[in-house]
């Protein structure tokens, strides 16, 4: 015989009243049954349900958390593409780029403290160029050079120099948009690759110590659009001028993001976040403009969302440390893509570019000789996080695995760009293997400080951290050698000395 409606819903009302009467004030949100008559404490408030609805103003509420937890979580998503449109934005507006084929060369201190976690060691030389005008061919100089084309989610379209197709020898190559045929382009002696994106970078290195090399490769280098004659960049040096490339805080962010969503298609991929980014004010095709709900939930969401992107760059849960018994982890820890089969890596990239900015295949997978690796740390040997008003010394030992050199550069945890201790030289906030006048030990190691202040007979070992600006640092190897990658070579954790 089958059992009546009306006892059914008796009884359920009877339990959802038994738990409410169980927590006086109201059911924690986990255990609530959200039926019936009922009273839920949560974050945001208690929700009450009367008949398993909530009023109006209840609705606003869920409505305003949802958006705040968006705006979290695109911020992480986002920060890839609004690192690398602020940079573009203000190296242009900085260095007065005026054509699209224009490079800026950055030298001195003031010009690359302007890049997060720039090198200080190597020249840096960059362009910005979109493909909407056209696909783009580049006629690359041969010589030792590190660099790559890459798209705005700063994805390598591809390598340049000695870990590109040309292989330190030179070559041709096409660049064409998203939306464009790169059948139309192929042809015999030249490379041709298709970028996820209409903005892209143009970024190299020189690597060849001879100065008058630089010289060389700038009058060799061409580039251009396709079906035009390709001149002589302009290659913008000297300026030295201070910059920022740090992505902006509060609005300022979601005005990035919306106007560089504006000059992209969106990819499959992306189309999950658009749609969350939609509530919030920020819509392809759209200006960007919203209501003074959606600038609470964006001022919220920009700020929670970067303490949480920095807990991740100061622990990242989704790896574990390079060497053993150490705090020191491969900096750039996933593939170029950003995305593996079952899912996108989205925790790790946002770790990579909230510190630093872009990528190449040689930075992520160097092979012994050739490449760069990152190294970086936050915590001390005892596992404590680095502090500003802290002396601390790290030894390198001798013989580290590198074909070229190291490097030790200092960085502001604020910032993620070079640390501004009012030294006026590179070498204030950069050590490297380079430099003759390090103190070595007499088995040919170094012994490298950093904090407040210099040990006495030390003073060309020291970076000067200032206030309570905090700090971290990559220690670079160029061209590592197989003592690195067998992890027979190793570093200790600096060791606190006050």
């Amino acid at each position: 015989m089958p059992i009546p409606f009306k006892p059914l819903a008796f009884a359920a009302l009877s339990l959802s009243a038994c738990v409410t009467q169980a927590y006086a004030g109201g059911v924690p949100l986990e255990k609530a049954s959200l039926h019936g008559d009922e009273t839920i404490l949560t974050s945001i408030g208690d929700i009450k349900l009367q008949d398993s609805y909530f009023d109006d103003a209840t609705s606003q509420r869920l409505f305003d958390e949802m958006d705040y937890q968006r705006a979290s979580q695109a911020y992480i998503w986002s920060t890839p593409l609004v690192s690398v449109t602020t940079w573009r934005d203000n190296q242009s507006k900085s260095f007065g780029v005026t054509k699209d084929t224009d490079f800026v060369v950055l030298e001195s201190l003031k010009e690359k403290r302007g890049i997060v976690t720039g090198n200080l060691t190597t020249p840096y030389i960059f362009n910005f160029i979109s493909l909407k005008s056209g696909p783009l061919e580049i006629d690359y100089p041969a010589g030792k050079t590190a660099g790559g084309v890459l798209d705005f989610w700063m994805r390598p379209v591809f390598d340049l120099g000695l870990t590109g197709p040309d292989k330190g020898q030179g070559a041709r190559y096409i660049v064409v948009g998203p939306e464009d045929d790169l059948a139309k382009y192929q042809k015999e002696g030249v490379h041709v690759y298709q970028s996820a994106t209409n903005n892209v970078l143009v970024g190299i290195r020189i690597l060849d110590p001879d100065p008058a090399y630089y010289d060389k490769y700038v009058s060799a280098f061409r580039m251009g659009r396709v079906g035009q004659k390709a001149e002589q960049s302009r290659f913008i040096r000297g300026k030295d001028v201070e910059w920022s490339a740090t992505a902006p805080r509060g609005l300022a962010y979601w005005e990035k993001l919306s106007s560089i969503i504006n000059e992209e298609p969106v990819r499959t991929i992306d189309k999950g976040w658009t749609a969350m980014l939609k509530p919030l004010g920020i819509e392809k095709g759209k200006t960007f403009s919203p209501d003074e709900r959606q600038k609470t939930a964006l001022l919220k969401g920009a700020a929670m969302g970067e303490l949480m992107t920095r807990n991740l760059q100061i622990t990242p849960r989704y790896t574990e440390v390079y060497w053993p018994g150490t705090s020191w982890y491969k900096s750039f820890d996933f593939q170029v893509e950003q995305e593996i089969d079952d899912r996108a890596q989205i925790d790790e990239r946002a770790t990579w570019f909230y510190e630093a900015v872009a990528s190449s295949k040689g930075m992520v997978n160097p092979e012994p000789g050739a490449g760069q690796i990152y190294m970086t740390t936050k915590r001390d040997s005892k596992g404590e996080l680095l502090r500003a008003d802290k002396n601390y010394k790290l030894h390198v030992p001798k013989d580290v695995p590198v074909e070229q050199f190291w490097a030790l550069t200092l960085y502001s945890e604020n910032t993620r760009r070079p640390y501004d201790n009012g030294g006026k030289e590179i070498r204030s906030v950069n050590l490297d293997s380079r430099l003759k006048d390090l103190k070595r030990n007499a088995d040919g190691s170094v012994d490298l400080y950093i904090g407040p202040k210099a040990p006495a007979g030390f003073e060309n070992n020291h970076m000067k951290t200032v206030g309570d600006d905090g700090w971290f640092v990559y220690f670079r190897l160029y061209a590592p050698t197989q003592p690195f990658f067998d992890k027979s070579f190793k570093l200790a954790d600096f060791e606190r000395l006050d």
